[in-house]
């Protein structure tokens, strides 16, 4: 799952306090790697140091081993892919804490997001088209009005507009299949991709 997500240009990440906690094939797929300071106290904790340090891509100038267990608050090993897409070799870094917030934006900091943004020019207009729905449905009511005025009082409806009211419920049904088999097509692709060549009913 993690290769096929990548694949698609979808950043993963796995937070943990222990990297045995991943399998070493999910750890062999994460490219940005960020380690905060373990400490070995017991066998099983220092398994967990020596499979984070394995994991890293090893630099002559670091004891990673080593470094994982002197780490200080605030300092972490990192690696991250560089401008080829490959993963840089670890150095031992300060991480700065994040400058957000968690309240939401203003309305004028918002429109000020929105405008700043290149899709900006092709998305501030709202434009609301009428469907062929819309105009088919206009239509047949315009049409069953015109029946009414004519047709007598007291008479059953007219060929016209039963027929309306068929066009009407068979296009709700070839909606209601077009849908249910644009929905089946899509689950076959995705479903596909991922367990690859195995048919899905």
């Amino acid at each position: 799952m993690v290769r096929l997500v990548r694949s698609k240009g979808v950043g993963v990440y796995f937070v943990t306090q222990n990297p045995l906690d991943l399998p070493d094939t999910v750890l062999g797929q994460l490219g940005n790697r960020v380690q905060h300071a373990l400490r070995a106290f017991t066998p099983r904790d220092q398994r967990a140091v020596k499979a984070a340090a394995e994991t890293f891509r090893t630099n002559p100038r670091l004891d990673v081993v080593s470094a994982i267990t002197e780490l200080k608050v605030g300092e972490a090993l990192v690696s991250v892919l560089d401008e080829k897409g490959a993963p840089t070799k670890v150095e031992r870094a300060w991480i700065l804490p994040p400058h957000s917030r968690l309240t939401p934006l203003a309305p004028a900091e918002r429109d000020q997001v929105i405008r700043g943004s290149v899709l900006f020019k092709h998305y501030e207009r709202v434009m609301d088209r009428e469907s062929a729905y819309e105009i088919l449905k206009a239509k047949a009511e315009s049409v069953k009005a015109q029946d009414d005025r004519a047709a007598p009082k007291g008479q059953p409806p007219s060929t016209l507009d039963q027929a309306g009211n068929l066009f009407g419920a068979m296009a709700k049904s070839a909606a209601h299949a077009i849908g249910a088999q644009i929905g089946r097509q899509i689950m076959r692709g995705v479903l596909g991709s991922i367990f690859g060549s195995r048919k899905v009913k």
